[in-house]
């Protein structure tokens, strides 16, 4: 799996998502002039949903695919949608029950950007009518839930890929490449953030306040596991990407300490992973101040990589250029009066952090991974066939994650049941 794993990376850190495709096995028939389209369908045109959807008319690969249904049960968010799909000239049928989509629409794949809670029951159906599935992250509210996801997809053979489309990022699959070639050095711990300054509320109309629950079904823990299912799940799938392995446990903290609305799930939390090394991963978000934002940071003994803000950092920066005239012979000057001078021992100097603007990891990735991701999902439909490893990545990173919420919940160090393993 490493192998197949670490061939998609090069080809597609090279060659750019829909080159890659083209390149590779999985991706002959994107690049064949068959003429026939991949009929898409979106169940759950929200705001995520819309958001795919309007990345799928920038495509250029209108040949290939074609948006020939829609579905959602709230009808604000379909309307939004239908006006979306008629400013691109598109009628698809529409729909506000998926189970009529999946009899009627005659869809080749479909993308589930529907709320947690429902991705499951949705998945399994779509993929037993022998449907493909793009589902974002993450994949169900419970650990049953998500197995059966898995096992539906091994039982049917239908492709199931998960929204983490930083698996589709040429700047992530190019950090990734150089990390497990060594280019790091030794990794024995890894960082990340996501801190942001809103209360992740979305307006319910006045005159329905029994929509309450169903618009903001995020900070509800009937239906979501909020920070660690929405945003903890995309960054800890980079870490165990990193490690190439799991982890072996975890820890962790959450609370209510801000937001003091109704909400039932915290609005900040922070964990530990171990790896079987002994590497840890710490994570933590919180939702009253922004200032470090969203970050992944590998800590290796070579140097530091900022995933997100696309710098890395070496051990040894690069030597100043030397200073003009006078501030040279200065700094000369002041060199040979004190490099003499004993002024303490390695005990004594402050561990300082280093202070340079580093390098660029990559240079050309437009956006966050989602083009890619779904010019590959195309790909994958019209070959009937996908990289076992995604879907593994996916599914990794929602287990633990629930099994993190698990954690703080009881308070105790967590493992993963043998059940849960794959």
């Amino acid at each position: 799996m490493k192998n197949s794993r670490r061939d998609f990376i090069k080809t597609t850190a090279l060659f750019g998502a829909a080159a890659a495709l083209s390149a590779t096995p999985f991706g002959s028939a994107l690049a064949s002039s068959s003429g026939k389209k991949v009929k898409l369908g979106v169940i759950g045109t929200g705001g995520r949903g819309r958001y795919l959807t309007t990345h799928l008319f920038k495509q250029t690969l209108t040949s290939d695919y074609e948006i020939v249904a829609l579905c959602d049960n709230y009808q604000p968010s379909l309307d939004a949608a239908i006006k979306l799909c008629k400013n691109n000239k598109v009628t698809p049928k529409t729909y506000t029950d998926y189970r009529q989509l999946i009899k009627h629409s005659g869809v080749d794949g479909v993308i589930i950007a529907t709320p947690l809670f429902t991705h499951a029951h949705i998945t399994i159906d779509c993929l037993e009518a022998g449907i493909h599935v793009l589902c974002e992250k993450s994949m169900a509210r419970t650990l049953d839930d998500t197995k059966a996801m898995y096992d539906a997809h091994i039982k049917t053979g239908a492709i199931l890929i998960i929204g983490h489309q930083r698996l589709f990022n040429q700047k992530y699959l190019h950090a990734m490449d150089q990390i497990h070639k060594g280019e790091l050095g030794a990794i024995n711990q890894i960082k990340a953030q996501w801190h942001r300054n809103n209360d992740w509320r979305r307006k319910v109309p006045k005159d329905k306040p029994e929509l309450e629950r169903q618009i903001n079904w995020r900070l509800y823990k009937e239906y979501s596991a909020g920070l660690y299912t929405e945003l903890m799940s995309h960054q800890l799938q980079v870490s165990n990407w990193a490690l190439q392995k799991l982890p072996t446990s975890v820890m962790s903290m959450g609370s209510i300490s801000y937001y003091k609305d109704g909400r039932e799930v915290p609005d900040n939390v922070a964990a530990i992973f171990e790896y079987d090394d002994g590497t840890h991963f710490l994570y933590d978000t919180i939702t009253s101040n922004k200032l470090e934002g969203c970050e992944e940071r590998i800590n290796g003994d070579f140097g530091t990589m900022f995933l997100e803000t696309n710098v890395y950092k070496p051990e040894k920066p690069p030597k100043p250029k030397p200073a003009p005239g006078i501030m040279q012979l200065v700094n000369d000057i002041q060199e040979g009066i004190f490099k003499e001078v004993p002024i303490g021992g390695a005990s004594w100097a402050p561990e300082t952090a280093l202070k340079h603007n580093g390098v660029e990891i990559y240079k050309g990735q437009e956006g966050d991974g989602t083009r890619e991701q779904l010019v590959s999902f195309i790909g994958f439909v019209k070959q009937h066939k996908a990289p076992e490893w995604l879907l593994r990545e996916g599914y990794n990173a929602s287990i633990w994650t629930l099994l993190t919420e698990q954690a703080m919940e009881t308070g105790t160090k967590v493992t993963c049941p043998e059940k849960y393993i794959i």
